[in-house]
């Protein structure tokens, strides 16, 4: 049987002939799970590079002459603790230790193109691909082994990466001697019994951790090449503006600086960072500004009288208008503007010679990235190459591929590498922004006290998961997409309760203030807010137990949310009984509230209850405690889950209670940390949790489903404390006061 046809020379001629980046050196990144540290190592020529075809082993596996394994991965991690997830996956499919696999990522000339690393799919489609390509070699190999041997298969076993059976044995080294894989993904490969898994479930410490605690990481902002030079982009004084004149001779006593103009894009180039950074602020600029955003004070009624180019119904169940009305409960639901808040603003280098380009950023869609810069400059995708290093943590569309279209453009009007490294008022004032999202309920009641119909409407703008426009090239008037896409954001609109009678209906508007795209959980986290205080309000306008009302409104037979609702039951120690709590006194007030999802109501389950603590007359609120259950099926690392459990409670809890993005009629004003404050370490609630481990299943995504359930889990704890109801995100204390006032009459 073949495996390997092609020696890595053969191969490397016939990647040649395809049109690679011809000549193209520098750096890749690698991560060795042993060395637990990013290792540079030299970049292959054209010459050298391998196949990225979907349908190939070789684009996802690699075993070298001496045993080693490198895996190629089209989704990267940025925080997230996926490679590490990649290489357990791999290690145990091939029955090697993990400190031999080392994963390179998000390198379009050196990994299949698998789709942006957003929405949860790292592992679930990602690794799953990864995961079959590991399987096909490893049976491969050992059909290979056993025609060599003369053995059967069934009598041959692996161990650390050696083929036995018969009284002989071959290491995967000796079988390929360096070959790559000539085989096409077998999608009915046998996986390995999860009974004997040894390596993947086990709570691994995620590749890169000990070096960022440390502070021995390198990320994308400590990368550097020869001879490259600094940049500073000059922003405007508004969204819409132009440049009607710059004085060269403000900074005519800083040595050796260029200045870059293209339209309204402006930035100067020195030879190092700090004079750049002076050039940008000194440079003297008049411009030509406009008013185009609206009044802030008027957002919702901006929102609300935005066009509607149409309408998308994401459940139609029964007939709503028909349903019996005796009564009904009717809230408005509100999601503020927010930022990605990365602790570390955007930066990315790019070397563009001989008319072809190479990018580094911290890009979570490279190959994306390279078809949009293909697009602006007006050059072949093959004559472009992007390159992933890990950044700030962004968790969504952040600055990041903009950082690198600006080093692409600058690099290319100078005729160096450049770096380009945004401020943290470049970051918070000009990356694109979570838009606003507005939503009406309605619940209608039957004679007997029972809802009849569950009626929604959500005001959001239109576009999907797809191009953000660069920055960069708007400004510059370059080809870049005029749409806007703030990701999947009609996600969990619809419910997983069973009433008679159901529409959820999303209002896609014509267009959103600031440029929009997606951060962690685009749309669920709104959508979910918005429904699950709502199932709230109706358990409480019926007297019922929260927890319970959910769970008889849930499909009685999808087992694995009844599970969810019964463990976080007894793992929160949960009270039956109606909100609000009674009998409490006083102005220090304590309060429990739950949530849950079926996350895009088709895979992770999430149950979670926060206890909160607040002050009524400051109107501070708390956030003690999140239980959290989770069933996200087979978990590939514990460690990394819970870690991803904990930081959706974190980052959600910062958002849910201080985090609105500010603007004026011209641009953003939030700008610094002061103006838009994020959680501190002192304020961090306990986070528990129960994980639901199902080895027999599918994995699923962890890095999203529970920052979708936070929001609506402090407002209900709210509710409960004091009986007044928070609809509008921040829950910042001014907010509390008036909910007060309003309920108290």
């Amino acid at each position: 049987m073949t495996i390997a046809t092609k020696t890595a020379s053969e191969t490397r001629r016939t990647l040649t002939r395809r049109s690679l980046l011809k000549g193209a050196g520098g750096l890749v990144v690698a991560f060795s799970l042993g060395a637990g540290r990013v290792q540079a190592q030299d970049l292959p020529q054209a010459g050298e590079l391998k196949s990225v075809s979907l349908d190939a082993v070789q684009s996802y596996l690699a075993i070298d002459a001496d045993g080693l394994v490198t895996v190629y991965s089209g989704k990267i991690d940025y925080g997230t603790g996926v490679r590490t997830g990649f290489a357990q996956m791999v290690a145990e499919e091939l029955y090697v230790p993990l400190e031999r696999v080392t994963v390179i990522e998000g390198d379009t000339a050196l990994t299949p193109d698998q789709g942006p690393t957003y929405g949860s799919l790292s592992i679930e489609v990602g690794g799953k691909a990864i995961r079959l390509a590991a399987a096909t070699a490893r049976e491969a190999m050992l059909a290979n082994a056993a025609e060599q041997f003369g053995a059967e298969r069934s009598a041959l076993s692996i161990s650390d990466g050696v083929i036995s059976g018969g009284g002989q044995s071959i290491s995967y080294a000796d079988l390929l001697k360096g070959a790559a894989f000539d085989l096409d993904l077998d999608e009915d490969a046998a996986l390995k019994d999860p009974a004997s898994f040894t390596i993947v479930g086990q709570p691994i410490i995620r590749d890169g951790l000990p070096g960022k605690i440390t502070g021995d990481f390198q990320y994308m902002q400590d990368f550097k090449l020869e001879g490259m030079v600094h940049a500073r982009v000059v922003r405007p004084p508004a969204i819409s503006a132009a440049i009607n004149a710059v004085d060269e001779a403000s900074i005519s006593h800083l040595k050796d600086v260029q200045i870059v103009r293209k339209g309204a894009f402006l930035a100067v180039v020195a030879e190092d960072e700090w004079t750049a950074v002076r050039a940008a602020r000194e440079l003297a600029v008049t411009w030509d500004a406009a008013d185009s955003l609206p009044d802030q004070a008027e957002l919702w009624e901006h929102v609300r009288q935005t066009p509607i180019v149409k309408d998308e119904m994401t459940s139609d169940i029964g007939d709503v208008d028909a349903a019996p009305s005796a009564r009904e409960i009717t809230a408005t639901y509100d999601f503020a503007l927010h930022t990605h808040g990365s602790i570390g603003p955007s930066c990315a280098v790019a070397d563009f010679t001989d008319g072809k380009l190479i990018s580094w950023s911290s890009s979570q869609a490279t190959h994306r990235l390279r078809r949009q810069l293909s697009d602006m400059f007006g050059i072949p995708d093959d004559d472009i190459r992007c390159i992933y290093i890990e950044g700030a943590g962004c968790y969504g569309r952040n600055g990041h591929e903009d950082a690198a279209a600006d080093a692409a453009l600058l690099a290319r009007e100078v005729g160096r590498p450049v770096r380009v490294q945004w401020m943290r008022h470049d970051e918070h004032g000009w990356d694109p922004k979570g838009p606003p999202t507005l939503i009406d309920m309605t619940a209608r009641f039957d004679d007997a006290g029972d809802v009849s119909a569950w009626d929604t409407e959500f005001f959001i703008p239109q576009g999907g998961g797809g191009r953000v426009a660069l920055l960069g090239a708007d400004l510059a008037d370059l080809p870049t997409t005029s749409e806007l896409n703030p990701g999947g954001i009609t996600n969990d609109s619809a419910i997983p309760y069973g009433f008679p009678n159901v529409r959820t209906v999303c209002h896609r508007l014509e267009t959103t203030p600031l440029r929009p795209s997606w951060i962690r959980a685009p749309g669920r986290m709104q959508n979910t807010f918005a429904n699950e205080c709502f199932i709230d309000e109706i358990a409480a306008e019926l007297g019922a137990d929260p927890m319970e009302y959910r769970r008889g409104l849930i499909d009685q037979s999808d087992a694995r949310g009844l599970e969810v609702l019964d463990r976080l039951r007894d793992f929160s120690e949960w009270e039956a009984r109606p909100s609000p709590s009674s009998g409490q006194e006083g102005a220090r007030l304590a309060g429990r509230g739950m949530a849950y999802v079926k996350y895009e109501l088709k895979r992770t389950y999430v149950g979670v209850v926060a206890e909160v603590t607040l002050d009524a007359h400051s109107g501070a609120i708390k956030v003690d405690r999140f239980h959290v259950v989770h069933d996200c099926g087979q978990i590939i690392n514990p460690a990394g889950v819970r870690a991803q459990i904990e930081g959706n409670v974190i980052q959600t809890t910062s958002r849910t209670l201080m985090e609105e993005l500010t603007f004026d009629r011209r641009m953003v004003t939030s700008l610094d940390w002061a103006s838009y404050p994020i959680m501190r370490f002192k304020d961090v609630p306990e986070v528990r949790i129960e994980l639901i481990d199902r080895p027999n299943d599918p994995p699923w995504g962890a890095g999203e489903p529970t920052a979708v359930v936070v929001s609506a889990a402090i407002s209900n704890a709210v509710f409960d404390a004091v009986g007044a109801r928070l609809r509008s995100v921040p829950f910042k204390p001014e907010k509390l006061r008036a909910a007060l006032s309003e309920a108290r009459g």
